[in-house]
């Protein structure tokens, strides 16, 4: 099966939806996003790909008479297709009683916004492993904990909602800045993980470099003893501890805002 995603913009929340419906199915299915359509011709044109394809079509288009081409040369070369903001924009009207604009592309237009965003992951690329600490107070969080506990990833897709985000690694035997345990508790969140994950995270990751193991590093006895000294350093400064194991980026960036947003609000 086929899937084309059709948008004005950079079909990001089309793909998001597909790709959200489709975990549903075990079926193979292809995906294939087609950006900037912004006139009845492409609109059409592209149906005609559809049509050849037999592909379902998920668009997010906003401009009227784009929208109103689309849905009639689907109509007549009998190709399926989903209105994903359509409906929702119509709804949020009748609510307002206010006329949308169908301007495409504001989402990723230049506002206020993205430039935070931008600012936010120039933050994190700065801020990355400890680096620049004597910014930290900066930061709108601070993630902290051993190695491979996934906080540069985490970082960046927190930069990427424009939040400003710095890491620190807890390192045995060496202490951390003054400039981490300065910070106010509630920003900073300590990140631990299973011992036996976190092994097996370091041993692929010591494979893929070409070096040989090291004994503290991805023996499971030392990691364990580094996890608990981390939960242990975490709970004397009052940072809240995040389990990040087999949890998705997406799912631990979710709990960290939402903390977050609970310690803003004593």
């Amino acid at each position: 099966m086929q899937v084309f995603v059709v948008s004005d913009g950079t079909g990001e929340t089309g793909t998001a939806a597909v790709r959200a419906a489709m975990l549903q199915f075990q079926s193979p299915w292809h995906l294939k996003v087609f950006g900037e359509i912004r006139n009845p011709a492409d609109a059409r044109a592209l149906i005609e790909r559809a049509a050849d394809a037999g592909a379902l079509v998920v668009f997010s288009l906003v401009e009227g008479e784009v929208v109103a081409a689309l849905q009639l040369a689907a109509q007549q070369h009998g190709v399926i297709t989903m209105d994903l903001l359509g409906p929702l924009i119509a709804k949020v009207a009748q609510r307002l009683s206010v006329e949308p604009r169908h301007q495409p592309g504001l989402m990723h237009g230049m506002t206020e916004e993205y430039f935070a965003r931008i600012e936010a992951i120039e933050f994190a690329v700065h801020h990355d492993d400890g680096a620049n600490a004597r910014t930290l107070y900066d930061a709108d969080l601070v993630l902290t904990g051993v190695s491979r506990t996934s906080k540069t990833p985490l970082c960046m897709y927190l930069a990427q909602r424009g939040y400003k985000v710095g890491n620190v690694p807890l390192v045995p035997s060496i202490e951390p800045p003054r400039e981490l345990l300065e910070l106010d508790p509630r920003r900073v969140f300590g990140l631990v993980i299973d011992p036996a994950e976190l092994t097996t995270i370091r041993q692929a990751r010591l494979r893929a470099m070409n070096v040989l193991p090291t004994t503290n590093y991805t023996d499971i006895e030392s990691v364990y003893d580094e996890i608990e000294r981390a939960k242990l350093f975490c709970r004397r400064n009052g940072w809240r501890i995040i389990d990040v194991t087999g949890k998705a980026v997406e799912e631990n960036a979710a709990r960290i805002l939402e903390y977050h947003e609970l310690g803003r609000g004593d």
